[in-house]
């Protein structure tokens, strides 16, 4: 079988790429051409898309999408808990979900991830992997990795993050940052290769991974272990060195046959996020880029879910094909059912933001039709075009839950008098009687009081 990318080199539109076109309202040719110069990837493992699995695209030309990380700890969670995570990711929105499990019975919560879900699923195997060498990473082997990735894409694996590019000359680079190697598979290769004093193995596994994950179609995401884990870390030697090296595999995978997506940074200012992502686009020859946020202060643990989205929304304005989420648990403890749903509803709010301000087609229906039915103080059409129509509701009625407030001109914020929209209503009235032919006698001039008392009488009323 082939891959994705493989089939749009060829010039073939594959079932995959129909759909995808139908849900992006793009023509299936359009799909194509992304997918073979390389700016698309569609992550559908063949054993997935032969379940329940709804393919969708990763692109520059698509909508921006969203990832929802999920997993247990070694520490906490469970089959059942997983498997809410993922309903509720999957209800609020998310485009895909990553399994980052890290704990005990790994494998069958996979399993059940994955015969569950209608969206792609992605893993660091390296996860896995350690579990079964005991926790001791200096125990890997090549081999071991290889044989892991092959499991993993046995089960039906869609993407995956496979830390390549950070190599053993680049770990000096990190000596002088405030939060050194943040990224876990990062800082246990990094553990390896100071342990051996070796290069990289899974840089150096390259080619016998392309064919692995060529053989099942399984995705690229690169990982970037050296990514900037604070704000002052962020856009130093370390950083782009690792980069420079992602670019190159990012060719090398395509020679291959293989798709591939790059991850990006994780704290990063706001006045350096544009920057950053159109480096990564040409270092990487538009490969798509999928952002770990990221977040643009440090200051607010348990609302890493909203400094993050500040800066998510600036990456798909620049060009990011998917962020990843952050929960308010970020950098505090596993998340749980009500986490998910606020990071998922957070990163929603700010990849649908991009995608008005990249004017990509459609993007802006959803807001204008919200907008006429607040207007026309439609409640029940703005609960039902919301993001979280529930929430949005149970705002509404804690005040006024009364059925007759659903077709009130007022809510309990500006009450009956002072709702701006309502008296813009009467001002239209008005303006629209002004304009009327008359054939009564002249009003009063406006500057005689009883008429102004009239007026402001009116629109108090």
């Amino acid at each position: 079988m082939t891959t994705q990318y493989q089939a749009a080199v060829a010039g073939q539109i594959t079932r995959e790429m129909e759909y995808v076109a139908k849900r992006e309202n793009l023509t299936p040719e359009t799909i194509r051409v992304e997918v073979a110069a390389g700016r698309m990837v569609i992550p559908a493992n063949h054993v997935h898309a032969a379940g329940r699995l709804e393919p969708m695209a990763i692109g520059i030309a698509a909508r921006c999408k969203i990832n929802a990380n999920i997993g247990n700890s070694a520490v906490t969670s469970n089959v059942s808990e997983e498997l809410e995570k993922l309903h509720v990711a999957v209800h609020f929105g998310a485009d895909t979900v990553m399994d980052l499990s890290t704990g005990k019975d790994i494998d069958n919560i996979r399993r059940e991830i994955i015969a569950s879900s209608p969206v792609p699923i992605g893993t660091v195997p390296i996860y896995q992997m350690l579990e079964e060498l005991g926790g001791n990473i200096e125990d890997m082997r090549p081999q071991h990795f290889l044989d892991m990735v092959e499991h993993q894409a046995k089960q039906g694996v869609d993407y995956m993050t496979i830390h390549c590019g950070l190599l053993l000359e680049h770990l000096h680079l990190t000596t002088s940052r405030v939060t050194g190697i943040v990224s876990r598979g990062g800082s246990l290769i990094a553990k390896w290769m100071m342990a051996h004093r070796k290069q990289n193995p899974l840089y150096e596994s390259f080619d016998d991974l392309c064919d692995i994950m060529k053989g099942y179609d399984v995705t690229w995401s690169l990982g970037d272990g050296l990514r900037p884990g604070s704000i002052a870390d962020a856009s130093d030697a370390a950083q782009f060195a690792e980069l420079d090296v992602l670019g190159k595999l990012c060719k090398r995978s395509w020679e291959r046959g293989t798709q591939v997506m790059v991850e990006g940074p994780g704290h990063i200012p706001m006045d350096q996020i544009d920057m950053n992502i159109k480096k990564q686009i040409e270092v990487c020859h538009g490969a798509p880029f999928y952002v770990l946020g990221p977040l643009v202060t440090d200051i607010a643990p348990g609302y890493d879910h909203i400094t993050s989205a500040i800066g998510a929304a600036l990456a798909g304005w620049s060009g990011a094909a998917m962020l990843c989420y952050v929960t308010p648990k970020e950098h505090l403890g596993l998340p749980n059912r009500e986490d998910v749903k606020q990071g998922v509803i957070a990163y929603k709010i700010a990849a649908h933001s991009a995608d008005v301000a990249r004017k990509r087609p459609g993007s802006q229906d959803r807001d204008d039709a919200l907008s006429r039915a607040r207007f026309a103080f439609d409640w029940k059409e703005q609960f039902r075009l919301s993001i979280d129509p529930e929430t949005a509701q149970a705002y509404h009625d804690e005040t006024l839950p009364q059925d007759t407030f659903k077709s009130a001109h007022f809510c309990s914020m500006c009450g009956p008098k002072y709702c701006s929209m309502r008296i813009t209503e009467d001002i239209r009235k008005m303006a629209n009687e002004q304009a009327l032919p008359t054939t009564v006698a002249p009003a009063k001039s406006s500057s005689d009081p009883s008429v102004v008392e009239k007026k402001l009488v009116e629109l108090k009323s």
